[in-house]
């Protein structure tokens, strides 16, 4: 049977399947991509298909399919498995379960209360656990997990100060009925609390503004310990306020190496077991977004991809959802993770849209403290409209043109735009990873004044540079974008120094302003104007100003500098150097 998860590979070798694949995406089935692309599934593949973004002529192309071959029907899903009601018998005491709490806990940390409860059977699936909490005159629940070896973790977000009680419910009866106290003090200094959508925006939770630049390391945290040392050594060192990575492993150009574990026991050599999850590997992913946490730098979490060989693009609605439950309950109460729900949810050939709306549901439903939720795109973007997206997450929609749709982007979906993937500064083969530095630091600043935020990345070849390491024991494809490491690149002081000026406008955001059409123009309206030449290169350019006074300056914004060109009223002939990626900036100054 032919369906969403054949290989392009195994239809265009049958040849009743390769007459519908001739029909429906000549394109592909009929070039020189189809060899390139055998090891594709049908549903990532129609993703690419202009004609089958139609889901009415992509449904008539899948039933064409489901005709052909020789009907024997892929093995079916794994079933929901519901809590066991039963787990343990009347002879057990309600509410008997040990309960350690936690120390007075600083506002905006994680609230953690330890239940010591039983080990039988597969508490992974065999017991539901969680509890209500009031706190600050309101009641809010917070799912629990089982954290292996008969522990059991209720983890909340400490998101109001005073005295909160709580009360288990479990279908175990010796975790069920548990109350007990805890105390959450004044946030610790630099603690600043989740971050939340202001406007077009964003702020933390205390009012502290969020610039989201940021960069991606997909899988750094499947690296060995060393690698992803570096890696936080190096997030040390850099500008970026955010980082992109997946909850799952991933299997792609430059990432052949297998990880020690994963989120599920198992390995593919033996198979995984998809009723339990591997506690020690998600304590170390904790470690991690708490490391990340004190770098003041927030873990946009992927939780799906279709970069895999293990199975995990493709586990079936029973498994995803515990899955996500599972991974939500034990992160949420981390003020600096934000989800996102797939990397280019286009490519994840077993799941439609009324999927992803499913999924995203159940992540609402366990995260109890609403944290930034969004979805990426390969080529289709979402529909950003959707009241569960905070924010538009996306990617480039061209091979140059990206960055400049900006502001139709936030008027379109009235939402903060986060370009997450713009493309990448490096020297790979592949067009999404060989932009320069200079052309990296120009999508930022595109974006950037048109009201919006662009993503960096990097995928310079190892070794990158002259006396640079660009392996890892046996790893000689080190690279940035997925695997962490060492940075580069001349972009990212680029991106520090824009993140700087931005800091120095009014509320430390810039927005669209009224452009020309040559130049756009954004910053604060009757405070801060500032005009970016990208590639052109004028040697002056004469500038009407608004009312009053203005101070003229003229940025290098490669070179990283800010020239004072003197206050003036009315109009004036602001004289550049002539070369590309300069900018203007008017500041308005008391008469």
């Amino acid at each position: 049977m032919f369906d969403r998860a054949t290989t392009f590979g195994e239809a265009l070798d049958d040849p009743d399947a390769r007459a519908i694949l001739e029909r429906y995406m000549p394109g592909v089935a009929a070039s020189p991509m189809a060899t390139q692309f055998r090891g594709g599934r049908l549903g990532q593949l129609v993703a690419i298909v202009p004609a089958l973004a139609d889901l009415a002529e992509r449904e008539r192309f899948f039933a064409a399919l489901a005709e052909v071959g020789d009907g024997t029907a892929r093995a079916p899903y794994a079933p929901a498995i519901a809590p066991d009601p039963a787990y343990e018998g009347d002879d057990v005491a309600r509410g008997s379960a040990a309960v350690t709490l936690p120390s007075p806990t600083p506002r905006w940390d994680p609230l953690e209360l330890r239940f010591a409860g039983p080990s039988h059977g597969n508490p992974f699936v065999d017991v539901e656990f969680d509890a209500v909490f009031t706190r600050d005159g309101s009641e809010v629940r917070v799912g629990g997990f089982y954290d292996g070896d008969g522990v059991y973790v209720v983890r909340a977000l400490a998101d109001a100060e005073g005295t909160w009680s709580f009360r288990t419910r479990s279908t175990a009866r010796s975790l069920d009925g548990i109350t007990g106290t805890v105390e959450v003090t004044a946030a610790r200094e630099g603690s600043h609390g989740p971050v939340r959508v202001d406007g077009f925006h964003f702020r933390h939770a205390d009012g502290t503004r969020h610039r989201p630049l940021g960069t991606t390391a997909y899988a750094w945290t499947h690296q060995p310990e060393e690698l992803q040392q570096r890696t936080l050594d190096t997030l040390a060192e850099a500008p970026f306020a955010k980082l992109r990575m997946c909850v799952f492993p991933k299997s792609y150009l430059y990432n052949a190496n297998e990880p020690a574990d994963f989120p599920f026991p198992g390995s593919l050599a033996d198979g995984f077991d998809l009723t339990r999850f591997d506690t020690a590997h998600f304590r170390r992913l904790e470690e991690r977004i708490t490391q990340l946490a004190a770098l003041g730098i927030q873990a946009d979490l992927i939780l799906f991809h279709a970069y895999d060989r293990w199975g995990f693009a493709d586990l079936g609605p029973a498994v995803d959802e515990r899955y996500l439950r599972y991974v939500v309950r034990r992160l949420s109460g981390h003020a600096n993770v934000w989800w996102s729900m797939a990397n280019e949810y286009d490519l994840l050939w077993s799941k439609d849209l009324d999927d992803w709306e499913r999924l995203a549901a159940v992540v609402g439903e366990e995260d109890a403290f609403g944290h930034l939720n969004s979805i990426h795109n390969c080529r289709p973007v979402y529909d950003y409209a959707k009241p569960w997206i905070t924010h538009v997450s996306i990617q480039r929609v061209d091979v140059y043109r990206t960055a400049e749709n900006t502001d139709q982007w936030r008027e379109q979906w009235g939402k903060p735009v986060v370009i997450d993937e713009c493309a990448y500064e490096g020297d790979i083969d592949q067009g999404w990873g060989n932009i320069t530095g200079e052309e990296m630091t120009r999508r930022f600043w595109e974006g950037a004044v048109r009201g919006g935020y662009v993503g960096h990345g990097e995928t310079y070849y190892p070794p990158a540079l002259p006396g640079e390491a660009g392996t890892v024991g046996d790893d000689d494809e080190v690279l940035w974008w997925s695997k962490g490491g060492a940075l580069h690149g001349t972009s990212p002081a680029r991106i520090a120094f824009l993140e700087q000026l931005q800091a120095e406008a009014p509320g430390g955001v810039w927005d669209p302003l009224p452009s020309d059409w040559d130049v756009p123009w954004g910053g604060v309206a009757r405070h801060v104007k500032v005009g970016y030449f990208g590639f052109n290169r004028p040697r002056f350019r004469n500038v009407i100003l608004d009312d009053g006074s203005w101070r003229v300056e003229v940025i290098d914004t490669w070179n990283t500098t800010v020239t004072d060109a003197g206050v003036h009223r009315g109009q004036v002939r602001v004289e550049l150097p002539g070369r590309q990626f300069m900018a203007v900036r008017l500041t308005r100054v008391a008469d």
